[in-house]
């Protein structure tokens, strides 16, 4: 104890230090409080007061997200003990996350079996509030624990998301699928991270000493330390061998929380990441590991794996979810760059295709609730049935497969300038392996991403009167995330500056 005292007054002015840079996380905290005060009071009939405090709540952390850009003008800033930090790539990814929380807080109760169950959505809204907070620490975690932590935060409240229509036998058994997965892959992490720790004796990598201590084991040992360590990271990007929990769990899930599960934890995963790597990438000294070498190697494979395996599906949402792995693939090109203009394209382009795969599961939900169906092959002919959710689904579709003047095509432009600007200095084999594979990957996209066209428009059926109710508003958001996506196509400047 007698050893602590000292140290006391420098930790409580290292934490006082931190507040302030930590304010987005305690508007969080605060209100997770409420919605979940509010719930107890209420009960499940306060899910319309709960709503509209988690809306409310989150843009008030979008404008403390904003002036934090304020805090960081002479560079990052480390918190609480080099256990989080906050940085200008940090704060985008947290502006990201919450712009499109947003979106999701007002889809969740346009979606009828949803809204239509027996616990409510009081509980939902406390639980995404939750993991918005466990994913902000995501974002920011640089210390293994935090680290650890942080995705715990999230798993759980993804498991309960997904599990939440616990009525329905097939959302149940994705739910007991997703623990498992879960459950497993954390189990890796966690010894991955018990070896790093016993190798270096720090937890935090950012640490010059642990890096110069790694370097002295032996490299075999390393490597799969931090083979472990990105297998839990890569179970929330869903990258190529972490990926087999994607499709049944996507497709059990309530297409909302299909929403969230495909783009929340994956932009906070490729934040995550690049803090991991980041100290290796900083210390000239490391060879052991080859990290461009090993994620180009996964996104080339996930690359092909999840788009060669989207043009066998037939129902909407499995096809969404293997298109996702592949994105992620995509995705990963950029982040191996290890460049500024890299990080800048992977912000652009995780922002596109979140607005561009919501809209995509907005518009699968709203033929389900209008139609009850889920198989593309029965859309024959609802484009003339439902002439502008039908359009925006073509021109949402035409994004997210990167075809010009979308802002999917421009995405995929700046990523693939990232990594040629960096291949024409280093000539590395890897990184053309890269762009040709991706070049050839958004051409396959294009094979099962027509397919829905090509029956909404194409091919005719008897179209009979449903008696279900139409989500107007869900083509409400629809139309407006597919005229954003044209807009900041065109001008994407608009956006590019801030990122």
């Amino acid at each position: 104890m007698q050893y602590l005292l000292p140290n006391i007054s420098s930790q409580l002015n290292d934490v006082l230090g931190s507040i302030p840079y930590f304010m987005p996380e305690i508007y969080l905290t605060i209100l997770f409080i409420l919605i979940l005060v509010i719930d107890l009071l209420f009960g499940k009939t306060s899910a319309g007061l709960c709503r509209t405090v988690a809306c409310a709540g989150i843009l008030v952390v979008i404008f403390k997200d904003l002036q934090q850009f304020e805090l960081i003008l002479n560079g990052g800033h480390f918190l609480f003990s080099n256990m989080l930090v906050l940085h200008r790539n940090s704060i985008i990814f947290k502006l990201i996350v919450d712009v499109l929380s947003f979106i999701l807080l007002l889809y969740f109760a346009w979606d009828n079996r949803l809204k239509a169950h027996i616990k409510g959505l009081s509980d939902l809204y406390t639980i995404v509030i939750g993991s918005i907070l466990g994913l902000h620490l995501m974002i920011m975690g640089v210390n293994l624990l935090a680290v650890y932590l942080a995705i715990e935060m999230v798993s759980i409240a993804s498991y309960l998301l997904v599990a939440y229509r616990s009525v329905n036998a097939f959302s149940t058994e994705a739910g007991l699928k997703y623990v498992l997965f879960g459950a497993a892959s954390s189990a890796v992490m966690l010894y991955g991270i018990s070896l790093l720790y016993g190798f270096t004796g720090s937890l935090n990598l950012f640490e010059n000493a642990a890096i110069a201590q790694l370097v002295r084991v032996n490299p075999l040992s390393v490597s799969f330390a931090l083979a472990l360590v990105l297998t839990g990271i890569g179970f929330k990007l869903s990258f190529v061998p972490v990926h087999f929990w994607v499709p049944d769990v996507y497709e059990g899930a309530a297409t909302p929380v299909t929403a969230y599960l495909s783009t929340l934890p994956k932009i906070a995963g490729f934040a995550l990441l690049f803090n991991f790597i980041a100290p290796f990438g900083l210390n000239t000294g490391w060879h052991a590991f080859d990290f461009r070498v090993v994620l180009s190697a996964i996104a080339i494979i996930t690359m092909i794996a999840g788009n060669f395996a989207a043009v066998w599906q037939n129902n909407v949402k499995r096809m969404l979810a293997y298109s996702g792995i592949g994105h992620t693939g995509f995705a990963l090109m950029s982040l191996v760059t290890f460049t500024q203009q890299g990080m800048s394209a992977l912000t652009y382009y995780l922002l596109m295709y979140g607005l561009a795969n919501i809209a995509a599961l907005a518009l699968a939900n709203y033929f389900e609730n209008a139609e009850g169906i889920t198989d593309m092959r029965k859309y024959k002919g609802l484009g003339f049935k439902y002439p502008l959710a039908s359009v925006c689904f073509v021109l949402v579709l035409i994004s997210l497969t990167g075809i010009p003047v979308s802002a999917g095509f421009t995405g995929k432009v700046f990523v693939f300038s990232a990594v040629y600007s960096v291949y024409q200095q280093t000539h590395d084999v890897w990184l053309m392996a890269l762009m040709a594979t991706g070049a050839l990957t958004t051409v396959v996209s294009l094979f099962y991403y027509i397919k829905i066209p090509l029956n909404l428009f194409l091919r005719r059926s008897e179209l009979l009167l449903s008696e279900n109710k139409r989500s107007v508003k869900l083509v409400i958001l629809s139309v407006l995330i597919a005229i954003g996506l044209i807009v900041f196509g065109i001008f994407p400047d608009a956006l590019l500056k801030f990122m």
